[in-house]
């Protein structure tokens, strides 16, 4: 038979490091790869509870369909927990996705035709790219530094791009990198976004995991004219099992939203977002985020502390104050990706993610991101003192290398 794929599949493709991560699987491995929350933190009696509550008390209403935006209850308490982060919306500024990654996908359907320009951060978040290659657009790479997307840069990038459709970002503690985009950024990425008229697509799913210094607002709540749409995610908060997300946005924006996600999949599962609900109406959500804040912090801490005890100088790193990761950057001609294939994984057995995709256009090889989320105290420590030995022997023997190269 003769597949005839469209040819948008062109731009599907899979990633170049899914074998390395797939090495990194075997639980004889470390693995600091995958972006996964703790699952030894999971509300799992309370859910347990609130999902036999949902069957039990609500009846076969709660395994029906439902409306395709999602349960009015759960937008309404959604609505009012933004609303306390400063987001002014009601529960028809709501839609529940299937996580936060619909969200991506939903915005580029709505936004972006082929050859379509998309300003995103650089590095950004790989899954981000993933959602929007099959569009075909054009990407323009903004500079970042340690207080987020450089807004200078922005404005350069967005002066030869007239048209552009869309910026991309993930302002509070970014996805790979951990930094978090200051409020003055924020305040000018708005003054440039209604400049040039372009939407701001806001992703959000760590901002609640801050465990340390004051949250800055959300680029949403300095909206002056309806452009900016906020993705959140229950998946880092409860549980990335449960599937739920939702968007933020104009009325106008949520609807169209609303009729390609009803496109895609009709709804989201009516008995989880009635167990949701029921969480969030029986328990404080706020207890238990400050209780895995709290774990997260101390695993952050102990790794980059390791991470400063262990690796060679020549080695950087950021030092995030919530999320998942932080973001190493090596000497400018190693090859993160080829060390963990031939080094860190037969030898340290130890994995993490080549930072080389989560850049749109110029793919940087001497990068690396580091999750300290799901592993113990103690295999942290083992696997970063163990690549940390591996890492300054590498990088002593090339520098011997390269000075035997040149004293010939």
């Amino acid at each position: 038979m003769n597949v005839r794929f469209a040819g948008r599949m062109d731009k599907v493709k899979p990633s170049a490091i899914r074998e390395l991560l797939r090495l990194g699987a075997d639980p004889r491995i470390i693995s600091f790869g995958g972006g996964y929350p703790d699952a030894s933190l999971f509300p799992f009696e309370q859910l347990e509870e609130v999902f036999q509550t949902a069957i039990s008390a609500n009846g076969r209403d709660s395994l029906q369909y439902t409306v395709s935006n999602g349960l009015p209850r759960l937008r309404q308490q959604i609505a009012q927990r933004m609303e306390r982060d400063g987001i002014a919306c009601s529960q028809d500024n709501i839609l529940i996705l299937q996580g936060g990654q619909q969200g991506l996908d939903l915005v580029a359907k709505m936004l972006i035709d082929k050859g379509d320009v998309i300003a995103t951060e650089n590095p950004t978040f790989l899954g981000a790219l993933i959602a929007f290659n099959p569009c075909e657009p054009r990407y323009a790479a903004v500079r970042m530094d340690d207080d987020g997307m450089d807004m200078d840069d922005l404005e350069l990038v967005l002066a030869r791009n007239p048209g552009a459709k869309l910026i991309y970002t993930v302002p509070d503690f970014q996805n790979p990198t951990g930094v978090t985009m200051a409020l003055e950024r924020r305040k000018r990425l708005i003054e440039l976004a209604n400049r040039f008229d372009l939407i701001v697509l806001e992703d959000s799913p760590y901002r609640e995991i801050r465990y340390q210094g004051t949250p800055v607002p959300p680029i949403k709540s300095l909206d002056t004219e309806g452009r900016v749409i906020f993705l959140g995610s229950f998946s880092k908060i409860l549980a990335p099992g449960l599937r739920l997300g939702w968007a933020i946005a104009s009325e106008e924006l949520t609807q169209q939203l609303g009729l390609l996600k009803l496109a895609a999949d009709t709804q989201c599962s009516t008995l989880n977002m009635s167990a949701v609900s029921l969480y969030l109406d029986t328990y404080d959500i706020d207890v238990h985020i400050a209780s895995i804040c709290q774990t997260y912090r101390r695993k952050k801490d102990l790794m980059l502390e390791t991470i400063r005890g262990s690796f060679p100088q020549e080695v950087s790193f950021t030092e995030p104050s919530g999320g998942l990761f932080t973001w190493l950057s090596f000497p400018r001609n190693f090859d993160t990706a080829r060390f963990m294939a031939e080094h860190a994984l037969p030898e340290a057995k130890v994995a993490y993610v080549p930072g080389a995709t989560f850049f749109p256009l110029e793919q940087e090889v001497n990068h690396a991101r580091f999750s300290y989320s799901t592993q113990t105290d103690e295999t942290i420590v083992q696997g970063i003192t163990s690549l940390g030995r591996l890492l300054t022997s590498s990088l002593r023997t090339a520098e011997r290398r390269f000075e035997d190269r040149t004293s010939t």
